[in-house]
């Protein structure tokens, strides 16, 4: 991309294109594209010179686009989370997010699961808050035998079951999206193909290694034999140094299912990578894998994979952070 190629952006307020109202006010707009359970965020700060600009109402709706003058990328939809006019200079500052934590998702409920499948609580949750579940297949066939929502939302149950079959769960433009971490893929399975970033397009970068997770040989995960009234062990990795989960699970297949879950995710926790670009690549989303060439050796032979995203855009420049893991 040439260094002298201009931003670019649209906005739509409520099905209005709004971008030509605001040219040559946009002091900075910032995209923070996450991956899971966390809300995707977006920050607008505008020049209010004249008194010109209309605070939009409450829960308005603002589709984005991002990019370079004739290459814009869609990035989704949000709703109108916080506004703030402040002067002088007169500015005004919108927070919007991608979706609506404080609806259905969030009302603490009383349910007991039995003998359905994980694309059955998926299903019965997106319908509550009028969402269109997209579930990857494997995970929705997974049986569960039991579990209680005990005085929980939707949205705490989510992450519950996120973390039990390390998913990623997250709502973006009226969709409940549930699906394996770390693989570099769609909810449907398809591979995202691999992004190539040199050190001569990034900007900066930060690389970090530790050992602490890796300590671990194994995780065990305990389920009860209703049969012989007796706890029973799972292991996955080896016994020698594992990391015990403190949840007692009615089956060996959901013991089994955790103690993979978390072993994946261990394993995934060893090194980070955050590359910062200089020119903005609108194209870069959560699970995009990445093949960093030109720095450390180390950097190099990694397979990563992008946890967080964070797009930066005014009147001058469009710049990117990627923020990695190992890929699964």
């Amino acid at each position: 991309m040439s260094r002298f190629y201009k931003p670019s952006y649209r906005l739509e307020v409520n099905g209005q294109n709004i971008t030509p109202k605001i040219n040559g006010r946009l002091i900075n707009m910032t995209l923070t594209d996450e991956r899971g359970h966390k809300s995707d965020q977006l920050d607008i700060v505008l020049s209010d010179h004249g008194g010109q600009l209309d605070i939009p109402p409450r829960n308005a709706s603002i589709k984005v686009w991002f990019g370079w003058d004739g290459a814009l990328t869609y990035k989704g939809q949000f709703v109108l989370d916080e506004s703030n006019h402040s002067g002088p200079p007169d500015i005004l500052t919108l927070r919007a997010r991608a979706s609506d934590f404080k609806g259905p998702l969030k009302v603490k409920r009383q349910q007991s699961w039995h003998k359905v499948t994980l694309g059955d609580i998926l299903t019965t949750i997106a319908g509550r808050s009028g969402l269109t579940p997209v579930i990857n297949d494997s995970l929705a066939s997974t049986r569960i035998d039991h579990i209680d929502q005990t005085d929980e939302s939707d949205h705490n149950l989510l992450q519950r079951l996120g973390e039990r079959y390390d998913a990623l769960h997250s709502v973006k433009d009226g969709r409940l999206l549930f699906a394996p971490a770390g693989q570099g893929s769609t909810v449907g399975g398809t591979a995202f193909p691999t992004v190539t970033i040199t050190r001569q397009e990034g900007d900066t970068h930060n690389y970090q290694q530790t050992d602490r997770e890796h300590e671990y040989t194994g995780v065990q995960a305990h389920w009860h034999n209703t049969d012989t009234g007796q706890q029973e062990t799972i292991t996955v990795g080896t016994d020698e140094n594992a990391r015990v989960l403190r949840h007692t699970y009615p089956t060996p297949e959901e013991a089994t299912s955790a103690a993979k879950a978390e072993w994946q995710r261990i394993s995934r926790a060893g090194s980070k990578l955050t590359l910062s670009l200089a020119i903005g690549r609108a194209e870069l989303i959560p699970e995009t894998p990445v093949s960093a060439v030109g720095y450390k050796p180390e950097i190099d032979a990694t397979e990563w994979v992008i946890e967080r995203v964070v797009h930066s855009l005014d009147e001058s420049g469009f710049t990117t952070r990627g923020e990695m893991e190992v890929k699964r």
